[in-house]
């Protein structure tokens, strides 16, 4: 059992001021001993979110958060069993109306695949993954 943490509360987190270790026992805190990773398509959203830093100081603020939190977190990879279970869960939910955007989507699969949990802000999109434990935080 594991989890994995969303942009969303990283961001949050880094736009808090949080050290690394105070995010880590935090999140500690909410979830116990749980593994706690990030997801190759979450890490790809911080990546995207530096990269679009208004100012060069917020962009040094958040290269060095996330240098940090690299160094305390395993990246679960995006595999050829996450893009099946993604693709089934996207028609699926497709079919009954439901659109699920597709970085969530992704970050989800991986979740399911690893049987992982996902923490995140985004409660909306996420509790629309059938079988996805997902934790508020």
């Amino acid at each position: 059992m594991g989890l994995i943490l969303d942009s969303s509360v990283v961001i949050c987190a880094e736009r808090r001021g949080d050290t690394i270790p105070g995010f880590l026992r935090f999140v500690a805190s909410m979830i116990g001993e749980e593994r706690v990773a990030l997801s190759a398509v979450g890490l790809t959203e911080l990546v995207h979110s530096l990269y679009r830093s208004q100012t060069p100081a917020i962009r040094k603020q958040r290269e060095d958060f996330l240098a940090q939190l690299l160094l305390d977190l395993e990246v679960v990879p995006y595999t050829k069993e996450t893009a099946l279970i993604a693709g089934q869960i996207d028609a699926e939910q497709r079919s009954r109306g439901v659109t699920i955007p597709m970085v969530d989507l992704l970050i989800g699969a991986t979740a399911l695949e690893y049987g992982y949990s996902v923490a995140t802000l985004n409660l909306r999109h996420f509790r629309s993954i059938p079988g996805l434990n997902v934790v508020p935080l």
